[in-house]
Protein backbone atom coordinates (compact mmCIF):
# COMPACT_ATOMS: atom_id res chain seq x y z
CA UNK A 1 0.00 0.00 0.00
CA UNK A 2 2.64 2.19 -1.18
CA UNK A 3 4.42 4.42 1.80
CA UNK A 4 1.85 3.55 4.70
CA UNK A 5 2.43 0.10 3.47
CA UNK A 6 5.92 0.61 5.04
CA UNK A 7 4.92 1.33 8.49
CA UNK A 8 1.92 -1.62 8.50
CA UNK A 9 1.50 -4.89 7.04
CA UNK A 10 0.24 -4.03 3.20
CA UNK A 11 2.68 -4.45 0.43
CA UNK A 12 1.42 -3.28 -2.82
CA UNK A 13 3.57 -0.24 -5.04
CA UNK A 14 -0.54 0.92 -6.10
CA UNK A 15 -2.46 3.82 -5.33
CA UNK A 16 -4.83 3.04 -2.14
CA UNK A 17 -7.98 5.19 -1.30
CA UNK A 18 -7.81 5.33 2.24
CA UNK A 19 -10.92 6.44 4.08
CA UNK A 20 -11.65 7.21 7.94
CA UNK A 21 -15.26 6.20 8.94
CA UNK A 22 -17.70 5.20 11.76
CA UNK A 23 -19.66 2.51 12.18
CA UNK A 24 -22.29 2.43 15.82
CA UNK A 25 -20.00 5.03 16.57
CA UNK A 26 -16.29 3.26 16.25
CA UNK A 27 -14.24 4.79 14.35
CA UNK A 28 -11.78 2.96 11.90
CA UNK A 29 -9.40 3.78 9.04
CA UNK A 30 -9.96 1.08 5.88
CA UNK A 31 -9.76 0.89 2.17
CA UNK A 32 -12.43 1.99 -0.23
CA UNK A 33 -12.72 -0.74 -2.61
CA UNK A 34 -12.61 0.14 -6.51
CA UNK A 35 -16.36 0.15 -7.21
CA UNK A 36 -16.99 2.49 -3.93
CA UNK A 37 -19.45 -0.07 -2.29
CA UNK A 38 -17.63 -1.25 -0.20
CA UNK A 39 -15.09 -0.72 2.76
CA UNK A 40 -11.96 -3.01 3.96
CA UNK A 41 -11.51 -2.25 7.50
CA UNK A 42 -8.10 -1.70 8.38
CA UNK A 43 -6.46 -1.84 12.46
CA UNK A 44 -4.18 0.60 13.26
CA UNK A 45 -3.92 4.07 11.54
CA UNK A 46 -2.05 5.23 8.05
CA UNK A 47 1.08 6.91 10.62
CA UNK A 48 1.75 4.33 12.88
CA UNK A 49 0.64 1.01 10.97
CA UNK A 50 -2.98 -0.53 8.89
CA UNK A 51 -3.00 -4.37 8.89
CA UNK A 52 -6.30 -5.64 7.33
CA UNK A 53 -8.95 -7.44 9.45
CA UNK A 54 -10.68 -9.00 7.02
CA UNK A 55 -13.93 -7.28 7.88
CA UNK A 56 -16.04 -5.55 4.88
CA UNK A 57 -18.34 -3.00 5.77
CA UNK A 58 -20.92 -1.48 3.41
CA UNK A 59 -20.45 2.22 2.23
CA UNK A 60 -24.34 2.53 3.11
CA UNK A 61 -23.92 1.56 6.38
CA UNK A 62 -21.18 3.91 7.87
CA UNK A 63 -20.79 7.38 8.60
CA UNK A 64 -17.84 9.09 6.21
CA UNK A 65 -15.22 11.04 8.45
CA UNK A 66 -12.51 13.97 7.61
CA UNK A 67 -9.86 11.32 6.43
CA UNK A 68 -7.80 13.10 9.24
CA UNK A 69 -9.05 14.07 13.17
CA UNK A 70 -7.95 17.52 13.73
CA UNK A 71 -4.94 18.32 11.44
CA UNK A 72 -3.15 21.13 11.62
CA UNK A 73 -3.78 22.77 8.32
CA UNK A 74 -1.70 24.83 6.04
CA UNK A 75 -2.32 26.96 3.09
CA UNK A 76 -0.34 28.33 0.30
CA UNK A 77 -1.96 31.24 -1.33
CA UNK A 78 -1.71 32.94 -4.86
CA UNK A 79 0.34 29.23 -5.83
CA UNK A 80 -1.65 29.67 -9.75
CA UNK A 81 -0.62 32.39 -11.82
CA UNK A 82 -4.26 32.19 -13.05
CA UNK A 83 -5.51 33.02 -9.52
CA UNK A 84 -2.64 35.95 -8.99
CA UNK A 85 -4.22 37.62 -12.53
CA UNK A 86 -7.76 37.11 -11.63
CA UNK A 87 -6.89 39.27 -8.23
CA UNK A 88 -4.85 41.64 -9.91
CA UNK A 89 -1.65 40.88 -7.47
CA UNK A 90 1.83 40.83 -8.61
CA UNK A 91 3.89 36.91 -8.07
CA UNK A 92 4.91 37.09 -4.29
CA UNK A 93 8.79 37.18 -4.58
CA UNK A 94 8.19 34.57 -1.44
CA UNK A 95 5.42 31.65 -0.48
CA UNK A 96 2.47 33.11 1.48
CA UNK A 97 1.57 30.92 4.23
CA UNK A 98 -1.30 30.82 6.48
CA UNK A 99 -2.66 28.11 9.01
CA UNK A 100 -6.39 26.93 9.33
CA UNK A 101 -6.92 25.54 12.91
CA UNK A 102 -8.25 22.11 13.48
CA UNK A 103 -11.16 23.07 14.09
CA UNK A 104 -11.66 24.19 10.57
CA UNK A 105 -11.48 20.52 9.20
CA UNK A 106 -14.79 18.88 8.44
CA UNK A 107 -15.43 15.94 5.81
CA UNK A 108 -17.55 14.44 2.93
CA UNK A 109 -21.27 16.13 3.23
CA UNK A 110 -20.69 18.06 6.45
CA UNK A 111 -22.11 21.36 6.27
CA UNK A 112 -20.15 24.54 5.45
CA UNK A 113 -21.76 27.19 7.75
CA UNK A 114 -22.57 30.52 6.38
CA UNK A 115 -21.80 32.68 9.09
CA UNK A 116 -24.56 34.51 10.06
CA UNK A 117 -22.93 37.81 9.84
CA UNK A 118 -21.19 36.66 6.52
CA UNK A 119 -21.10 38.89 3.46
CA UNK A 120 -18.92 37.36 1.13
CA UNK A 121 -18.26 33.57 1.53
CA UNK A 122 -15.97 32.39 -1.15
CA UNK A 123 -15.12 28.60 -2.31
CA UNK A 124 -11.76 27.50 -3.37
CA UNK A 125 -10.86 24.07 -4.68
CA UNK A 126 -7.71 22.60 -4.04
CA UNK A 127 -5.36 19.65 -4.38
CA UNK A 128 -4.35 18.60 -0.43
CA UNK A 129 -0.99 16.94 0.94
CA UNK A 130 -1.14 14.83 4.08
CA UNK A 131 2.35 14.31 5.70
CA UNK A 132 2.68 10.47 6.50
CA UNK A 133 6.05 10.79 8.75
CA UNK A 134 8.10 13.85 10.57
CA UNK A 135 9.60 16.23 8.19
CA UNK A 136 12.63 18.50 8.91
CA UNK A 137 14.44 19.82 6.09
CA UNK A 138 13.49 17.80 3.29
CA UNK A 139 14.88 18.08 0.15
CA UNK A 140 12.18 18.47 -3.12
CA UNK A 141 14.11 15.31 -4.29
CA UNK A 142 12.98 13.41 -0.75
CA UNK A 143 9.71 14.92 -0.28
CA UNK A 144 7.82 12.14 -1.77
CA UNK A 145 9.50 9.64 1.12
CA UNK A 146 6.82 11.81 3.75
CA UNK A 147 3.88 12.28 2.11
CA UNK A 148 1.36 9.42 2.75
CA UNK A 149 -1.40 10.46 0.02
CA UNK A 150 -3.40 13.65 -1.20
CA UNK A 151 -7.47 14.67 -0.99
CA UNK A 152 -9.06 16.94 -1.93
CA UNK A 153 -10.02 20.45 0.29
CA UNK A 154 -12.00 23.86 -0.03
CA UNK A 155 -10.15 26.25 1.14
CA UNK A 156 -13.58 28.16 2.41
CA UNK A 157 -13.00 32.18 2.42
CA UNK A 158 -14.69 34.89 4.24
CA UNK A 159 -13.31 38.12 1.57
CA UNK A 160 -14.52 40.92 3.44
CA UNK A 161 -12.95 39.74 6.71
CA UNK A 162 -9.92 38.39 5.16
CA UNK A 163 -9.15 41.81 3.60
CA UNK A 164 -9.35 43.37 6.37
CA UNK A 165 -6.90 41.29 7.87
CA UNK A 166 -4.64 41.14 5.63
CA UNK A 167 -4.51 44.65 5.38
CA UNK A 168 -2.54 44.81 8.66
CA UNK A 169 -0.64 41.60 7.79
CA UNK A 170 -2.82 39.13 9.74
CA UNK A 171 -4.34 35.99 8.47
CA UNK A 172 -6.97 34.14 10.79
CA UNK A 173 -10.49 34.55 11.12
CA UNK A 174 -10.94 35.27 7.16
CA UNK A 175 -9.67 31.29 6.79
CA UNK A 176 -10.77 30.02 9.94
CA UNK A 177 -13.64 29.88 10.70
CA UNK A 178 -15.48 26.28 12.07
CA UNK A 179 -16.11 24.12 8.60
CA UNK A 180 -14.02 26.68 7.17
CA UNK A 181 -11.72 23.16 5.49
CA UNK A 182 -13.61 20.49 3.84
CA UNK A 183 -11.50 17.54 3.40
CA UNK A 184 -11.69 14.00 1.58
CA UNK A 185 -13.55 12.05 0.81
CA UNK A 186 -10.08 9.25 0.66
CA UNK A 187 -6.28 9.85 1.33
CA UNK A 188 -5.62 8.38 -2.37
CA UNK A 189 -1.50 7.12 -2.09
CA UNK A 190 0.63 6.95 -4.94
CA UNK A 191 -0.62 9.65 -6.59
CA UNK A 192 1.71 11.71 -8.54
CA UNK A 193 0.60 15.44 -7.77
CA UNK A 194 2.27 16.70 -10.86
CA UNK A 195 -0.43 16.75 -13.76
CA UNK A 196 -3.77 16.12 -11.68
CA UNK A 197 -7.13 17.76 -13.51
CA UNK A 198 -8.94 19.57 -10.57
CA UNK A 199 -12.81 20.57 -10.88
CA UNK A 200 -15.01 22.72 -8.75
CA UNK A 201 -18.78 22.93 -9.20
CA UNK A 202 -21.64 25.20 -7.18
CA UNK A 203 -24.55 23.52 -7.57
CA UNK A 204 -23.41 21.47 -10.95
CA UNK A 205 -22.20 24.46 -12.40
CA UNK A 206 -18.35 23.75 -13.20
CA UNK A 207 -16.59 27.02 -11.86
CA UNK A 208 -12.83 26.13 -12.07
CA UNK A 209 -11.27 23.30 -13.90
CA UNK A 210 -7.24 23.66 -13.80
CA UNK A 211 -4.44 21.17 -13.76
CA UNK A 212 -1.67 20.57 -10.86
CA UNK A 213 0.85 20.83 -13.63
CA UNK A 214 0.16 25.01 -13.42
CA UNK A 215 1.07 24.82 -9.50
CA UNK A 216 3.67 27.81 -9.24
CA UNK A 217 5.66 26.07 -6.31
CA UNK A 218 4.85 22.45 -7.23
CA UNK A 219 4.11 19.97 -4.22
CA UNK A 220 8.07 18.44 -3.84
CA UNK A 221 8.88 22.45 -3.39
CA UNK A 222 5.69 23.19 -0.76
CA UNK A 223 7.27 20.05 1.22
CA UNK A 224 10.40 21.06 1.16
CA UNK A 225 9.75 25.01 2.06
CA UNK A 226 7.88 24.63 4.84
CA UNK A 227 10.12 21.70 6.34
CA UNK A 228 12.86 24.58 6.15
CA UNK A 229 11.38 26.60 8.71
CA UNK A 230 9.77 23.88 10.83
CA UNK A 231 8.71 20.33 11.62
CA UNK A 232 6.18 18.82 9.41
CA UNK A 233 4.14 15.88 12.01
CA UNK A 234 2.63 12.84 10.59
CA UNK A 235 -1.48 14.39 9.86
CA UNK A 236 -0.71 17.74 8.51
CA UNK A 237 -2.60 18.82 6.02
CA UNK A 238 -1.37 20.77 2.98
CA UNK A 239 -3.37 22.90 0.84
CA UNK A 240 -1.54 23.88 -2.40
CA UNK A 241 -3.50 26.76 -3.50
CA UNK A 242 -6.40 27.76 -5.59
CA UNK A 243 -6.63 28.33 -9.19
CA UNK A 244 -8.78 30.94 -11.14
CA UNK A 245 -12.53 30.80 -10.92
CA UNK A 246 -13.22 31.54 -7.04
CA UNK A 247 -16.48 32.54 -6.11
CA UNK A 248 -19.25 33.31 -3.93
CA UNK A 249 -20.79 30.62 -2.37
CA UNK A 250 -24.80 30.82 -0.18
CA UNK A 251 -27.01 28.75 1.67
CA UNK A 252 -28.39 26.09 0.49
CA UNK A 253 -25.26 25.86 -2.39
CA UNK A 254 -23.87 22.20 -2.72
CA UNK A 255 -19.91 22.27 -3.34
CA UNK A 256 -18.43 19.79 -5.21
CA UNK A 257 -13.97 19.53 -5.78
CA UNK A 258 -12.90 16.33 -7.85
CA UNK A 259 -9.48 15.78 -8.42
CA UNK A 260 -8.64 13.10 -10.52
CA UNK A 261 -7.31 9.57 -8.80
CA UNK A 262 -8.56 10.90 -5.38
CA UNK A 263 -12.56 11.97 -6.02
CA UNK A 264 -15.81 13.81 -4.97
CA UNK A 265 -15.98 16.09 -1.92
CA UNK A 266 -18.76 17.30 -1.56
CA UNK A 267 -20.45 19.74 1.10
CA UNK A 268 -24.29 21.46 1.15
CA UNK A 269 -23.52 25.39 2.23
CA UNK A 270 -26.35 26.21 5.51
CA UNK A 271 -27.28 29.02 7.15
CA UNK A 272 -25.58 29.24 11.09
CA UNK A 273 -28.32 29.20 13.53
CA UNK A 274 -27.06 31.24 16.18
Amino acid sequence: MGRAAARGCLVAEVSVRIVRYAVGGVRHYGELEAHGARIARFEGDPFTGLSPTGHLDEVGDVVILPPLERPRIFGFAYNYASHIDETDREVPEVPVCFMKPSTAAIGPDDAIIYPADGELIHFEGELVVVIGKEARHVKPSEAHEYILGYTCGNDVSDRIVQRKESAFGTLLIGKGQDTFAPLGPVIATEVDPSGLSLTTRVNGTVMQSASTADLLLAVPDIVSYLSRYLTLLPGDAIMTGTPSGVGPIHPGDEVEVEIDGIGVLRNPVVAESL
